[in-house]
């Protein structure tokens, strides 16, 4: 009985990590990289938070990953962290308001469905249709004069999402190590790539960061990565990816919200009228997935809660 009521308060928690806390680390970047190398922050950011996970679950007695789960960690880290989370984080440092990259990342939704077919997923005719809703939408975001005077920023931004929802998508078809080890071992590995990227890129701190560059790190540690990704993985591990992903419903909202208030960013009309089309699409695509029955408890046995 305990762990019957356990469990629907394990996601509901997640949930709103995911909603709020992921909403807010995209402000957080926007701080964070006018001090950092935008790769190099991203980096140690990762490094730190999967350093200190992995050490606590060792000590907590969690075996350690095998070479296989090492493996299909770091193919998984790679896409989500080096290049999904990597994508944003030059994207903002390359001049994309914060709130229009969290818009941009609500195409991930989109993604996850054109990707779930290589996988043998179908898609009904309203998921179809939300994906060509999203295409409208994605279109109108590129017309609006945030992503126009960045063409690169939109690049990353949706190669950002694209490496994220496959990620995502193929996540559950790899022998990932148990519970929040997978998120350990995937920010270990992601964020080596990011370090080794910001060296060959030439990235240099020829300075030491400000006290928000710092502060706004340490959020991105302990909050945008150990709590919130280590919520996202649960989640992949429990209900449907196009569940998973459906915190593209508030991000944006909240992203924009504090961008405005905290660091004076503003939204034209068409990236607001972007923001309703895609959001809408979005709501198409998660409506069959919310219907559909959930996985059986024997599979949730079988995976191990994060």
């Amino acid at each position: 009985m305990t762990a019957s009521r356990r469990f629907p308060l394990l996601l509901v928690g997640a949930f709103l990590a995911l909603y709020l806390v992921w909403g807010s680390t995209y402000l957080f970047i926007r701080i964070g990289v006018e001090s950092w190398p935008p790769l190099m922050m991203a980096g140690v950011r990762f490094v730190i938070a999967g350093s200190l996970l992995y050490g606590f679950l060792r000590w907590r007695g969690a075996p350690a990953p095998t070479w296989a789960q090492w493996r299909a960690a770091g193919a998984i880290g790679f896409l989500l962290l080096s290049c999904g989370n990597g994508g944003v984080t030059l994207a903002e440092h390359a001049g994309v308001a914060s709130g229009v990259a969290a818009l941009a990342v609500a195409t991930v939704p989109l993604f996850t469905l054109v990707f779930g077919l290589l996988f043998g997923h179908r898609n009904s005719r309203l998921e179809w249709a939300g994906i060509a809703l999203g295409l409208v939408g994605i279109g109108m975001l590129n017309m609006g004069s945030n992503l126009q005077a960045s063409p690169m920023g939109a690049a990353l931004i949706l190669f950002a999402a694209a490496a994220w929802a496959f990620g995502s998508v193929w996540s559950k078809q790899l022998p990932l190590p148990q519970g929040a080890m997978a998120s350990a071992a995937e920010m270990l590995v992601g964020g080596a790539a990011l370090l080794i990227g910001s060296a060959l890129s030439g990235e240099r701190l020829t300075q030491m960061p400000t006290a928000a560059g710092w502060g706004a790190l340490a959020y991105l540690v302990l909050f945008g990565s150990i709590l919130a990704f280590s919520a996202y993985m649960y989640l992949l591990k429990h209900v449907r990816p196009a569940a998973a992903t459906s915190y593209a419903y508030v991000n944006p909202a909240v992203a924009v919200l504090l961008g405005i208030v905290f660091a004076g960013e503003q939204i034209g009309a068409e990236e607001c009228l972007a923001m309703a089309v895609i959001i809408g699409a979005v709501v198409l695509i998660g409506l069959p997935q919310w219907r559909k029955a959930p996985e059986q408890p024997a599979q949730l046995k079988e995976q191990a809660c994060k």
